[in-house]
């Protein structure tokens, strides 16, 4: 038996945006054991300093060590963008580190995209992650950047599928910087919630754009890392754990939004 193996994936967000990511992960691999951290005492980190993050990742990241997990996935595009790096140190030999940025720009140059949107958090955009990897990978790529910072409160508030969620797409998907591009970019974890009212919204207009939900892009680089070195759980299903840094009875229930399924949160207040 390979104990390494059955170590469990640990994954963190500011809130249960990553549980997207968490939902794709089991997916592909349902054996696995998932250790979830949701900072919802700080969210949304898309408005928070660059250092402010750091700190919260740190200290997660911290947890997330202690719980032995063999790969710790950054599931928040904002934290992937300012602390993938200080995680990497931080885990050392201990665990593989995966951000949700690197798998799509590795998706964008092997499709050979020439004009890519980007829509995101404000700490997103601003941070042009998306923007510098994809070029220093290719030049010639178009990079154009939109910051959406109304999608994510809007969808933790359960507004997905509706004349409201409709408006507000309409309203940032007709921006003069998204105009003309061949792919979107979704670069916040919330955002494949509402995948299908983008692709409509370009449906609609008779336009082509191949939406790129980071969920299940990075899912699969996973799994397939995990294929070539051998961190498979072949074995019995792990348990898995889900914890907030704060708690109401009303979020848990938007995590079946999230994640398919319910799911019991544990209080955990990291952050004294």
């Amino acid at each position: 038996m390979n104990t390494k193996a059955q170590a469990p994936i640990g994954l963190f967000d500011s809130g249960i945006g990553g549980l997207t990511v968490a939902n794709a992960i089991l997916q592909q691999l349902p054996n696995e054991a998932l250790i979830y951290f949701g900072d919802t005492a700080h969210l949304p980190y898309g408005d928070k300093s660059a250092d402010t993050i750091r700190y919260f990742t740190k200290t997660i990241g911290s947890f997330l060590l202690s719980k032995e997990c063999k790969i710790i996935v950054i599931a928040c595009n904002t934290a992937s963008s300012v602390a993938f790096d200080l995680l990497e140190n931080l885990a050392g030999d201990k665990a593989i580190v995966f951000n949700v940025i690197d798998a799509v720009v590795d998706e964008i140059i092997r499709k050979k995209y020439k004009k890519v949107g980007v829509i995101g958090t404000l700490g997103t955009i601003n941070s042009n992650a998306y923007l510098n990897r994809i070029n220093s990978k290719d030049k010639s790529v178009e990079v154009h950047q939109l910051a959406t910072p109304l999608l994510a409160p809007m969808i933790e508030s359960g507004f997905v599928d509706g004349q409201i969620s409709n408006v507000i797409i309409e309203e940032y998907l007709s921006a003069p910087e998204l105009q003309d591009i061949e792919t979107l970019i979704l670069a916040c974890t919330h955002y494949p919630l509402i995948k299908k009212e983008i692709e409509d919204y370009y449906l609609a207009k008779n336009k082509k754009v191949d939406v790129l939900a980071t969920n299940e892009i990075v899912a699969t680089q996973i799994k397939h890392f995990m294929i070539e070195n051998g961190l498979i759980n072949y074995e019995k299903k792990g348990k898995s754990a889900f914890y907030v840094s704060d708690y109401t009875e009303s979020f848990e229930k938007t995590t079946q939004l999230f994640y398919k399924e319910s799911v019991d949160l544990i209080h955990l207040p990291l952050f004294k």
